[in-house]
């Protein structure tokens, strides 16, 4: 039986660490290809192939043509007169966040051979690593299926098919991140406290509609302007939207009606808020003051760039920010709760 050393259990949790850099990457990648409307630019999916960009002219133009045949192509940028300059742009966004995709896969996978295979994993670890590279094909599958709502169906992809993506990706990221702290804090793995699983929860929610906003275009329905107070905290100058949509009753308005989803963003996010400074000063008081100042820092940062989000009109840049602080809020969290799931035990 292999011995191991808590240098062993260090370098698998930076190994995971790594791993979770990645995965804020492509999250940051996934947010400028939405926003640049660039997801289904590319309408196949080639493990191998595609791994490299079209290397001459007749490949470009056999890339652009398989892009002409989609509704995205056929009803808004044909009539908006792209060309194939436009077209490689918008590819390049979608090609970057695919060769992310099969990075992180690899990063994890090889790694996760070589510490087996020496012996270098801990007891009770192998199913949680095998459960995260699970996790990570996962999320590849939802791109691809997420992608194609767009290639066939539509102008744009689904809103959920969307979100099930991000929240993936996201899922994986806390995973990674309590699995590097279990391996380097001493005693049995910390556990989920209600108060914890509350804040998740909370958030999870929270990014889900993020998600079902920025698929729905639903950034811009309050109005735009800085310091404008019409477009925040009021939407279009009052506190309930005009707009809303009941014709097919409640349940449907709430997971399509882009003014009441950006109305349930904007304000179900002032639950996390105070789930979060709750949480926060529960791993203050666990003896963990930076993972509390860490998740202060993020959700403070996060709701600043939400607003600043809204008065730009959704521009690129602070929208990119916005969606990175909320990759960075779910490691806080998951730092946090992890904090307080040490004490327990």
């Amino acid at each position: 039986m292999t011995f191991l050393t808590n240098q062993d259990r260090r370098w698998l949790a930076r190994w995971l660490m790594i791993v979770a850099c990645f995965i804020i990457g492509i999250v940051v990648v996934g947010g400028i290809t939405r926003l640049t409307e660039s997801g289904v630019s590319i309408t196949q999916w080639n493990v191998i192939s595609g791994t490299l960009p079209p290397l001459s002219d007749a490949a470009w133009q056999a890339e652009f043509a398989k892009y002409q045949a989609t509704p995205q192509y056929i009803l808004v940028n044909g009539p908006a007169g792209m060309t194939l300059g436009t077209y490689k742009a918008i590819f390049f966004w979608e090609w970057l966040h695919r060769l992310l995709a099969r990075g992180i896969v690899m990063v994890f996978a090889l790694p996760l051979v070589w510490f087996w295979a020496r012996g270098k994993i801990p007891a009770g670890y192998k199913p949680r690593l095998i459960a995260l590279l699970a996790l990570l094909g996962l999320q590849g599958a939802a791109g691809w299926w997420m992608v194609k709502s767009g290639i066939y169906f539509d102008v744009k992809v689904s809103h959920f098919r969307l979100a099930t993506h991000l929240l993936l990706a996201l899922v994986s990221l806390a995973g990674m991140v309590w699995t590097a702290l279990d391996l380097v804090s001493a005693g049995p793995p910390a556990r989920l406290r209600p108060i914890a699983a509350l804040a998740l929860g909370a958030l999870v929610l929270q990014l889900m509609l993020g998600a079902w906003l920025a698929g729905l275009r639903a950034g811009v329905v309050a109005g735009a302007g800085w310091f404008n107070w019409q477009a925040w905290p009021l939407m279009q100058g009052q506190l309930w939207p005009d707009g809303i949509v009941w014709a097919k009753g409640v349940v449907f308005a709430a997971c399509h009606d882009p003014y009441l989803i950006h109305f349930m963003h904007r304000w179900w996010a002032w639950v996390v808020v105070a789930l979060m400074i709750v949480l926060a000063r529960r791993a203050k008081s666990a003896g963990n003051r930076p993972a509390a100042i860490a998740l202060h820092s993020a959700i403070g940062t996060q709701i600043l760039l939400g607003i600043a989000t809204v008065w730009s009109g959704v521009w690129i840049p602070i929208a990119v920010a916005h969606q990175l602080t909320g990759a960075l809020l779910v490691m806080a969290t998951t730092w946090s709760a992890h904090a307080i799931g040490r004490r327990a035990v």
